[in-house]
């Protein structure tokens, strides 16, 4: 289990040089842009650089408490033409090799060539993301919102669903340009509109212990 509260912020752990070629490297890539950004980024090369380096190896290291493997990247953009609201939810799927013939996987699709299966608990508690931010993370353009220490169960019922997220204290993650978010992908997370015309676009980064998960289960690279 991921230590409480189940989320942590860091300032100025890359420059504000790297963020602007990080954004420029995925611009020039043939990674398909949707509305809301870009999905499996881990092909491009600067993406594969960032993901290794110590400064991030270390805080993923730090909080799953073992080695950590960087094996999907996604690109987040809300600007004031690409503006959406994120209801409250917890990030289930993985992407893996081949579905998985064992209880507790699925619902499973394919997304642009990769299968995503959504997980068990006992497989989400060995995954931690980085939450990069190209731009300032500002209170009026649509930041992160968490509720600190809801990622201790995966929630299947409605009624306790929702009794988290209305009884549950909200937390807004701001962090400057370069800063990081970290984040249990089962903590209760959601974004609202932007209200600026400031963009924010994340690049997010998630590491496991190992890509091997138990049961013959493997993570793809995404």
């Amino acid at each position: 289990m991921i230590k409480s509260p189940g989320f942590w912020l860091f300032q100025d752990v890359i420059s504000l040089a790297e963020c602007d070629s990080q954004l420029l490297d995925i611009e020039r890539s043939s990674a398909k842009r949707t509305r809301a950004g870009s999905r499996n980024l881990m092909s491009i090369p600067s993406v594969q650089d960032l993901a290794r380096r110590p400064r991030l190896l270390d805080l993923a290291e730090s909080i799953l408490e073992s080695h950590a493997i960087p094996f999907k990247a996604t690109l987040f953009e809300k600007t004031g033409k690409a503006n959406w609201l994120v209801a409250f939810h917890q990030d289930t799927a993985l992407p893996v090799q081949a579905v998985p013939d064992i209880s507790g996987w699925g619902p499973s699709s394919l997304k642009e060539g990769v299968v995503f299966s959504h997980a068990p608990m006992w497989a989400l508690e060995q995954i931690i993301a980085l939450r990069i931010h190209l731009d300032h993370s500002t209170a009026s353009n649509g930041p992160l919102r968490v509720i600190p220490n809801s990622h201790e169960h995966r929630i299947m019922e409605d009624i306790e669903f929702e009794k988290i997220v209305n009884e549950g204290e909200k937390s807004d993650c701001l962090v400057n340009k370069g800063g990081v978010v970290a984040m249990s992908p089962l903590i209760f997370h959601a974004s609202s509109k932007i209200i600026d015309d400031a963009p924010r676009r994340v690049l997010h980064i998630e590491y496991a212990r190992s890509l091997e998960l138990g049961y013959g289960v493997k993570l793809a690279i995404a």
